[in-house]
């Protein structure tokens, strides 16, 4: 009798502590992962920006460059490029679901043939001479989808943004002042301006859910 209470008491504590590790490591663990995963601005679900009718138009941590039709007005600020995984288009719009960087190296003749041609581009495009033309316009980031870029380089898209915005020099240039970050932690890395967050301040919608 008392081998058989014995028994059945050590199956009672053992179902007792798979019952307690069961609740905690196989509901509260993942609760408590996925609700901290959840909090901030870049969480787990993407970190999606909508526009005013409510609808996603990206994601505040990838970078997509908006291109438009050769000759239509570009109401756009422009991230860095993000088809420096092509080895024949310098300004290939790529795939952000690629994330891959160019394989070209430093000595690539392609790659320095590459960053010439989006300095002519980019300069006429923004009416700059070619020395104000900073280094991020011409380059792609090591992701291939950062969706930052340099204050100088939001600073010569200023104007062009604004007369096709219609809007004032000043109120364009107070939104970029708006989506600037200082350096991390106040002195890693550079000041960078979200150029999804900024096309977003500017009214730019999402296809199919209304256009500016």
């Amino acid at each position: 009798m008392r081998f058989v209470q014995r028994f059945f008491g050590q199956i009672a504590a053992g179902l007792s502590v798979l019952l307690v590790l069961t609740v905690i490591l196989g509901i509260g663990y993942p609760a408590a992962v996925w609700a901290v995963s959840r909090i901030g601005s870049n969480s787990a679900e993407g970190s999606p920006l909508t526009d005013a009718n409510g609808c996603v138009v990206g994601s505040s941590l990838v970078g997509v460059d908006s291109q438009v039709d050769p000759g239509q007005p570009d109401p756009f600020f422009h991230a860095r490029v993000t088809g420096s995984v092509s080895d024949e288009d310098a300004f290939a719009t790529g795939d952000p679901a690629a994330g891959l960087p160019t394989n070209q190296g430093p000595s690539s003749e392609a790659l320095a043939a590459f960053v010439e041609e989006r300095r002519e581009v980019i300069a006429e495009r923004e009416n700059v001479d070619h020395a104000a033309v900073p280094v991020d316009a011409l380059t792609g980031s090591g992701s291939g989808i950062d969706p930052d870029i340099s204050p100088a380089y939001a600073q010569i898209q200023i104007e062009r943004v604004a007369t096709v915005n219609g809007m004032s020099k000043d109120t364009v240039a107070s939104l970029v002042a708006d989506h600037t970050d200082g350096r991390q932690f106040g002195f890693l890395g550079s000041e960078t301006v979200n150029v999804a967050e900024l096309n977003l301040a500017l009214g730019l919608t999402a296809p199919g859910c209304g256009t500016r």
